[in-house]
């Protein structure tokens, strides 16, 4: 079964993009004077899979842009208006991110943060008003 599970493991951000491309343009191609054929269930399947795997990982480099752009010593007021938000939403959103990757940790096919790596992260985050 096409899951974002067993997809995300096949591709890096790069060419889970250049797929789910190929796939989303045959399929808009197909039936409109194309000699494109309509992507069958399984490629459907791929599609909605890559579709998830391609935001999971964009959204993964968007955090791990923020931690670096916080260790370059910005603020998360210009933060949150990089990333088109508010800095308090900003930082709640890295917040729960790092969350997320200590509840992973240990999981198989996860890397996740150990504690020393959580304690680093809330640190490098700091609180919404600080620099």
């Amino acid at each position: 079964m096409t899951t974002p599970q067993s997809t995300e493991l096949q591709y890096t951000l790069l060419t889970a993009v250049a797929r789910l491309d190929a796939l989303r343009m045959r399929e808009s191609l197909a039936g409109a004077g194309s000699d494109e054929e309509a992507l069958d269930r399984g490629e459907l399947l791929e599609l909605l899979a890559l579709s998830e795997v391609v935001a999971r990982k964009a959204a993964y480099g968007r955090q791990l842009s923020v931690r670096a752009a916080r260790r370059a010593g910005a603020s998360w007021s210009q933060i949150g208006a990089a990333l088109g938000t508010s800095k308090q939403a900003a930082w709640e959103a890295h917040n729960r991110w790092i969350d997320e990757q200590a509840a992973v940790h240990g999981r198989p096919g996860q890397l996740g943060f150990d504690e020393d790596d959580v304690a680093e992260a809330r640190a490098i985050a700091g609180e919404p008003d600080g620099v």
